[in-house]
């Protein structure tokens, strides 16, 4: 059975190693207690999103949102190669969260909003920052349930010109198109460095768009016979690519404990 994994900081998990105890409490405490009410003795991961996973067993509990754990194991999992950047282009009602959902699920490392010509979702304003608020969030959660040693960034909001320079700056890049010729799975992937998937809105990319890209690096390549939605075409993109890598094969760091 695989553990529950919670949040702790990262100075924390730093400092520790088998056989010291540490404190769960704040909101990842309530929800061990309160929501999945954790008992003594049970096995529990705690995580720093960075690479470092404490597996731990529940001593005490020490309130209503907090228990007390000891420390069994300390994994420390080195940053995945090559690095998976995707820039997910913004999507209308919640389809953006959906996408930031399961691109953390299929282990993207990096997920990059992108306000594209032909987005119908706008981010100006309050409305930037709130909507940069939801998809680190959602990176969060569902970093969590995948039960991820390393959690996804969420960067900046990205134009064309920041698009651009990660495309210029990749290893490798691709950019999601349903008319190119070349399927995804020709594109040759480096071993290191950034492999940048560029997906596009709803509208698509436009001729603008795609010329700009493809002057920098980016190779267009589709994915199959059928076209996708914004939501969808990222994370199935991210899972030909991480399939055709050694990561898949490596054995999950928050694996069952035996």
């Amino acid at each position: 059975m695989t553990a529950d994994l919670f949040l702790v900081g990262r100075e924390l998990a730093a400092g520790v190693g088998a056989g010291d105890l540490v404190d769960l409490s704040g909101p990842e405490g309530r929800h061990a207690v309160s929501v999945k009410r954790l008992q003594v003795g049970e096995r529990i991961d705690l995580a720093d999103g960075a690479g470092t996973v404490l597996r731990a067993s529940v001593e005490a509990l020490t309130g209503r949102d907090s228990l007390r754990a000891r420390v069994r194991e300390r994994i420390t999992s080195p940053l995945p190669q090559p690095r998976i950047v995707v820039v997910q282009a913004l999507a209308k009602g919640q389809r953006g969260e959906t996408a930031v959902e399961t691109l953390t699920e299929v282990g993207v490392d990096v997920i990059v909003p992108w306000q594209a010509e032909r987005c119908i979702a706008r981010w100006t304003g309050e409305r930037a920052a709130s909507g940069h608020a939801k998809w680190a969030a959602t990176a969060r959660a569902s970093g969590k349930q995948a039960r991820r040693a390393w959690f996804p960034e969420v960067a900046a909001l990205a134009g064309t010109v920041e698009v651009h320079r990660l495309v210029a700056a990749a290893a490798c890049a691709i950019v999601l198109h349903e008319q190119a010729d070349a399927p995804i799975r020709e594109v040759p992937l480096p071993a290191d460095g950034d492999v940048v998937l560029i997906v596009g809105p709803e509208g698509g990319i436009s001729p603008a768009e795609l010329a700009g890209l493809t002057s920098v690096g980016a190779r267009p390549v589709r994915l199959g016979p059928t076209v996708m939605r914004t939501s969808t075409a990222g994370t199935v993109a991210a899972g030909v690519v991480l399939a055709a890598t050694e990561r898949w094969a490596s054995q999950r760091v928050a694996d069952s404990w035996p």
